[in-house]
C-alpha cells in the first residue's frame, strides 16, 4: 500500500504517505465548488509531473557531475473546457542555473531523460505537454 485518503469535511482530504508518515491535504479547485486553500488533485497531478521530471533529471546531473541545486520548473495546468472535465494540458516551463553549465550532449540527455520520467509516460497521449527548456538563467 502506498497511501491512504481520508475525506475530511467541505471538499478537503487529507493524504498520508504510508513509508514516511507524511501528510498533505486536497481541496477541490474553486471552479468545482472547493475552497482552494490547498492543491487541487488536478494541480498534484499537474505538480507531479514537474517533480518526475526535475527528479530525474537530478539522477542523471549526479552522475554528470553538474550542480543541479537551483533548477525550477513552473507549471500551469490547463483544464479542458468541455466534458468530461478532466486534465487537458500540462505547460512546464524548466529554467536551469548559469553554475549548471552542461554541454549540448548533456543538455540532450537531460531532456531525454525528462521527457521519458514514468509521470509523463502515465499520462493519458490526449493530455497536451508544452515542456521548455531554458538553460543558465
Amino acid at each position: 500500500m502506498t497511501s491512504i485518503v481520508i475525506y475530511k469535511d467541505n471538499l478537503r482530504t487529507e493524504l498520508t504517505h504510508l513509508q514516511s508518515g507524511t501528510v498533505i491535504e486536497n481541496d477541490a479547485p474553486t471552479d468545482n465548488h472547493g475552497k482552494g486553500e490547498r492543491f487541487s488533485p488536478t494541480d498534484m497531478l499537474a505538480t507531479s509531473y514537474g517533480s518526475c521530471m526535475v527528479t530525474t533529471m537530478a539522477i542523471k546531473a549526479a552522475d554528470m557531475k553538474l550542480n543541479f541545486e537551483g533548477t525550477k520548473i513552473e507549471i500551469t495546468k490547463i483544464m479542458s473546457t468541455d466534458a468530461p472535465r478532466r486534465v487537458a494540458g500540462i505547460k512546464a516551463d524548466l529554467y536551469f542555473t548559469k553554475n549548471m553549465m552542461p554541454t549540448d550532449d548533456q543538455k540532450e540527455q537531460l531532456i531525454r531523460i525528462a521527457r521519458s520520467c514514468p509521470v509523463e509516460k502515465s499520462l493519458h497521449p490526449d493530455v497536451a505537454l508544452d515542456v521548455n527548456f531554458h538553460w543558465g538563467n
